[in-house]
């Protein structure tokens, strides 16, 4: 439908979080209308403090049928995964 405003992604971040959150999408004209509308409705009992949009068009995803190809060759290779390094507690949350 041409009349039909763009699909936003919605991404929240709560009080007590450190990562956005995707909690919903909704329809708007424009990036701005898109954050006043998601705060409207996605953060009624002030649980957020920060807010993403992006226009759904935009986002590029992988298919589950690439699950394979796409990750099992990370597994072979241990130095990708977080437990192989020691965090000093001086750096805290990451």
């Amino acid at each position: 439908m041409k009349n039909e405003w763009p699909l936003w992604e919605v991404f929240i971040r709560g009080q007590h979080g450190l990562a956005h959150r995707h909690v919903g999408s909704l329809h708007a004209p424009d990036a701005e209308m898109a954050v006043k509308n998601a705060r409207d409705v996605y953060t009624r009992r002030n649980e957020g403090v920060s807010i993403w949009v992006v226009k759904a068009i935009d986002i590029t995803a992988s298919a589950p049928g690439d699950k394979e190809p796409l990750f099992d060759p990370s597994n072979a290779k241990i130095y990708r995964h977080p437990t192989f390094y020691d965090i000093p507690e001086e750096v805290g949350h990451m």
